[in-house]
């Protein structure tokens, strides 16, 4: 039997995690990639609800990638800089 570690043994030069927002309360431009062709459901619309109702957010706006498995498209990748959060994930 082969078992295959699927962790990326390279190290990410030059990167630094983004600060902690202090709170969620009238933050815009909230993020999620879905898959594509799939409506809006399930746990990120639930996520959408809490960010909403109980954290306060102004805004939620979903963007889809062309291809689920590979990175992110050049145009969804030039709005990063101005979105406050990113949720991610695949599935149905």
């Amino acid at each position: 039997m082969r078992v295959l570690d699927p962790t990326n043994e390279m190290n990410a030069a030059g990167i630094s995690l983004a600060p902690r927002l202090a709170s969620l309360q009238g933050q815009n431009d909230w993020h999620h990639h879905q898959r594509q062709g799939k409506a809006p459901r399930g746990y990120f619309t639930h996520l959408e609800l809490l960010l909403r109702k109980e954290l306060g957010a102004a805004q939620v706006v979903w963007r889809e990638k062309s291809n689920y498995s590979a990175p992110a498209d050049a145009h969804i990748v030039e709005e990063i800089p101005n979105w406050h959060a990113v949720f991610a994930g695949v599935g149905d």
